[in-house]
């Protein structure tokens, strides 16, 4: 994410958290553009409550938003699957998928992850 546009950001994250009744931490090493937000659940709940998912999906279409990516530096697990493709559109969506089956043709790396 841009610097200039942290600011910006925390606060539509925080008006994310509210809107949606759902804790959400805003953390790391920001000073370099890396925003990393927490959304907090009940960890014995059997999966993420619905008003998580949609307060998932207005923090990612934020960063996007606002010139940043959904993932600077740990790649694409579970959470954001969803949401890789309308960062990189169909033709580096699909190249990177290429290359993960290139790289693991059996899936055993990362195994259950997106890229």
């Amino acid at each position: 994410m841009p610097r200039s546009r942290l600011a910006e950001a925390v606060r539509e994250i925080r008006a994310v958290s509210v809107r949606h009744d759902v804790p959400v931490f805003t953390l790391a090493h920001a000073a370099d553009g890396n925003l990393h937000p927490i959304i907090v659940v009940d960890p014995a709940l059997p999966g993420l409550p619905d008003a998580a998912w949609e307060a998932a999906g207005e923090i990612f279409a934020l960063a996007l938003r606002l010139g940043g990516t959904l993932t600077g530096e740990h790649g694409v697990g579970v959470l954001k699957r969803q949401w890789v493709a309308d960062e990189l559109g169909p033709a580096a969506h699909a190249l990177q998928r290429r290359l993960k089956e290139a790289f693991d043709p059996r899936g055993i790396l990362n195994p259950g992850k997106c890229l």
